[in-house]
């Protein structure tokens, strides 16, 4: 009985993947915007970074606790919607890297 319920739980979870909560960033600023929104005075939000750091050839990436995750999938269209705000993310970690399968908003604001 005990090996079934474990056997489920490791199928339920390789099933809808990990979640994280962090913020969707660039790959330039990783945790902290400070040093481009000064250098860079019409940039007034974490928003307004992210999208302009990724315009200029930069990846999206989340951060969650501390670490930076590459975003695998750039493509997805919530990436964009999100850009600089906290986030819930689903998705497969491969290495340092996340297949992203889902993205939503969260109703608290980043530390």
């Amino acid at each position: 009985m005990i090996k079934t319920a474990v056997l489920l739980a490791f199928c339920a979870a390789s099933m809808y993947g990990a979640n994280w909560t962090g913020e969707i960033s660039d790959s330039a600023c990783g945790a902290s915007h400070a040093k481009m929104m000064g250098e860079h005075k019409d940039l007034k939000t974490d928003r307004d970074c992210t999208l302009a750091c990724v315009k200029a050839g930069s990846k999206y990436v989340l951060v969650s606790d501390g670490k930076v995750f590459q975003i695998e999938n750039q493509s997805l269209p919530a990436l964009q919607q999100r850009a600089g705000q906290m986030v819930d993310v689903t998705g497969d970690l491969k290495g340092d890297s996340i297949v992203v399968s889902k993205i939503s908003a969260v109703g608290r604001k980043k530390k």
